[in-house]
């Protein structure tokens, strides 16, 4: 008989932080302990999804001693490492499930990849198919063939987008500290902030800036997007990977005990289309900006469409269901919206009345 869970669907990041030595190679025992925990989690009925970092940080680790390799830009020398690296982390992965009699498969992504909704359900079904014959996707970003402006910010965001598109129930930010500090983790006197309730509770004078030694991101890509995914209903705990059996004591034991960060879900109901706008900022193909009727309509608790009378400005050549931004009188980005026109033709209504809506707001998110 199975264990009664609360989570039946967890997407489980591990940063690079987490499964590397200080020289950049793998920590093999690190990854072994976490495919440990992964099988228990597996075995008790529980759904994984692994979005794994440490390829590129494995290639570096095998490759990085070459002189030649020190002339590169750091778009060639990221591909070059992606490339040998991994290899070396999905075979590791694959032998070490493989001793639990338990599959594993490789999904390499990108940005680019996702930016069309039949791409993204595409991806979606993919993953579903594996979930539903045991299969654990292991998910990484192709660095091979991505270049800088296509890249994910990092694996968080790709991790926020993967539990947004999966539906998961708890999203486990593994990194190499214990959570969100309430000041510089390195200073004396500081906490872990437990619970963070609300998007609308400022902690930016909390989150420590320094971006990982191997990884490409922090503690505010981490925060922005665990607040993004908490608030389309899925919980998010950010925790230190290098604690021994901090999966298990997350997902089946005992949370209350366990120091991390956890932020609540929203109770209210996200679609599915909601959930992939909600994660499309880097897809935009052009920028609506509106004015200060519109900002103030948008900006308020019940559901508000976007008209074209509050249309100031169309920037972009974007066509039909495309992604936009949209930003405010002041400059700041507030929020993505798949348009029901193309530019020219939302050129030509800008500003005007009786139109229909230049973005609906079932197709709207808004930060």
């Amino acid at each position: 008989m199975k264990t009664e869970v609360k989570y039946k669907r967890t997407v489980v990041k591990i940063g690079s932080n987490v499964l590397t030595c200080d020289d950049g190679t793998l920590d093999t025992r690190r990854m072994s302990s976490l495919v440990d925990q992964i099988a228990t989690l597996f075995r008790a009925g529980i759904e994984v999804i692994v979005v794994s970092s440490g390829a590129v940080a494995a290639g570096r680790g095998e490759l990085g001693s070459r002189a030649a390799l020190r002339k590169l830009d750091p778009v060639s020398a990221r591909q070059i490492f992606s490339a040998v690296g991994q290899t070396k982390l999905i075979n590791t992965y694959y032998n070490l499930f493989r001793r639990w009699e338990i599959d594993c498969g490789q999904v390499l992504t990108t940005k680019e990849s996702l930016s069309t909704r039949n791409h993204y359900l595409n991806q979606k079904n993919c993953m579903e198919t594996m979930l539903n014959n045991r299969v654990i996707p292991v998910v990484n970003e192709n660095d091979t063939i991505s270049v800088t402006e296509l890249m994910f910010t990092d694996n968080d965001e790709l991790s926020g987008m993967a539990a947004a598109m999966m539906n998961a129930d708890v999203l486990v930010i593994l990194s190499n500290i214990d959570g969100v500090y309430n000041g510089n983790p390195s200073a004396e006197d500081v906490e872990v902030i437990r619970e963070i309730k609300s998007k609308d509770t400022d902690i930016s004078d909390y989150i420590f800036t320094e971006k990982s030694h191997f990884g490409r991101g922090g503690m505010i890509t981490k925060t922005r997007i665990a607040r993004k995914v908490a608030d389309e209903g899925i919980e998010v705990i950010i925790a230190n990977g290098k604690r021994e059996n901090i999966l298990v004591d997350l997902i089946l034991n005992r949370l209350s005990s366990v120091v991390c960060t956890r932020f609540a879900p929203s109770q209210r109901p996200v679609s599915g289309i909601k959930k992939w706008i909600a994660h499309s900022n880097g897809f935009a193909k052009g920028v609506i900006r509106i004015n200060q009727g519109a900002y103030e309509a948008l900006m308020l608790p019940k559901a508000t469409s976007l008209l074209p009378v509050g249309v100031e400005a169309v920037e972009g050549n974007f066509e039909k269901d495309d992604i936009v931004q949209i930003v405010a009188p002041s400059g700041e980005n507030i929020g993505v919206g798949r348009v029901t026109v193309p530019a020219d033709k939302a050129r030509q209504i800008a500003g005007k009345k009786g139109a229909k809506a230049l973005i609906h707001y079932d197709y709207m998110y808004l930060d």
